[in-house]
């Protein structure tokens, strides 16, 4: 008898606790949210995620933060949300590089980037854009002079990324097996130190992400030879694609943005975020900002079932160009 007792007491108690979490869950969100970054300030991750933070404050009205902890390729952060509480309170602003590059990039990851986490909406594609410094090569003009000096120097000139294994490193890979010319790579702590380096002179190229490239452009700092997108950037409309400049017909490099969740969020605040996150990155006055002021492609489809889809496809695709470039991190 007492035995019986105890399991319907423990049937209870698990019932009232699950009665509980639904009912927070119908709840939510009643405090501040957390969206983790794993990269800098100022970096095109932390612009687009301050961005949605900013919308769904006004949305909900709770307060929502963009919390930066990078390091190790966004590792570091990727690493505390899939150890958070699946609460609700807090969400990872993932990459290409994050989830689908770094599983073929990294020897070893303390998480599982399929298992760990809940995927909420994908965010877009997001193009890199081919840089020079016009002080330093006045004579490349069109990314048909910047490849016939690479032929007749080979190994002469190099390029500059934000890391081993990131997007602007692999992009500068692709570009150099496909158009069979040897560049050397030279990686940098972020895209801050990167640009600095061929500002100054220090490299002759940079495949950076199109958000921190506009205004440099813009500005004549830089000079965009390509874009790495299928078709031309609304931001930077007389910029060619890589296949039209370079003469490398079905050239493409692009990644994607997207947010995810810890693994186990309860559907009712999954649904609830993505459902919020697909309608604001649906109006024509956000996709006017990604495509206009970002280089960002929106995605067709922003919902998590489109979002795991093309994440199982990006993972077989990166772990080949990986291989090809020959990047590897303990």
């Amino acid at each position: 008898m007492r035995h019986v007792f105890t399991q319907v007491t423990l049937a209870l108690v698990t019932a009232a606790a699950c009665s509980v979490a639904v009912a927070q869950s119908d709840k939510w969100p009643t405090r501040s949210i957390t969206i983790v970054g794993g990269f800098p300030n100022g970096s095109g991750v932390d612009i687009y995620a301050r961005k949605i933070g900013q919308a769904l404050t006004t949305a909900w009205n709770v307060p929502v933060v963009v919390d930066a902890k990078t390091g190790a390729g966004g590792n570091i952060a990727s690493d505390l949300v899939a150890r958070a509480q699946p609460d609700g309170y807090t969400f990872l602003f993932g990459t290409a590089g994050t989830h689908a590059i770094n599983p073929a990039l990294y020897k070893k990851l303390s998480f599982n980037v399929e298992n760990d986490f809940t995927r909420i909406a994908i965010l877009g594609d997001v193009p890199n854009v081919l840089l020079i410094n016009p002080k330093k090569h006045p004579e490349i003009k069109t990314c048909g002079d910047l490849l016939k000096l690479m032929r007749d120097k080979p190994g002469a000139l190099n390029y500059g990324s934000t890391g081993n294994g990131a997007s602007t490193h692999l992009a500068g890979a692709q570009f150099a097996s496909a158009a069979k010319v040897n560049m050397v790579h030279v990686p940098y702590r972020g895209q801050g130190p990167a640009m600095t380096a061929l500002l100054g002179g220090d490299v002759d190229m940079f495949f950076n992400q199109s958000a921190p490239s506009i205004a440099s452009v813009k500005g004549g700092r830089t000079i965009a030879l390509a874009v790495t997108s299928p078709t031309r950037l609304a931001a930077l409309p007389n910029v060619p694609t890589v296949a039209e400049a370079c003469k490398l017909p079905g050239f493409v490099s692009t990644t994607w943005y997207g947010l995810f969740g810890p693994a186990k969020l309860p559907p009712a605040i999954s649904n609830k975020m993505s459902a919020e996150i697909v309608k604001m990155v649906s109006t024509p006055e956000f996709k006017t900002w990604l495509t206009d002021t970002q280089g960002i492609t929106p995605a067709a489809d922003p919902g998590p079932a489109a979002f795991a889809r093309i994440h199982k496809e990006d993972m077989k695709k990166w772990a080949d160009i990986v291989k090809i470039s020959g990047a590897t991190v303990d």
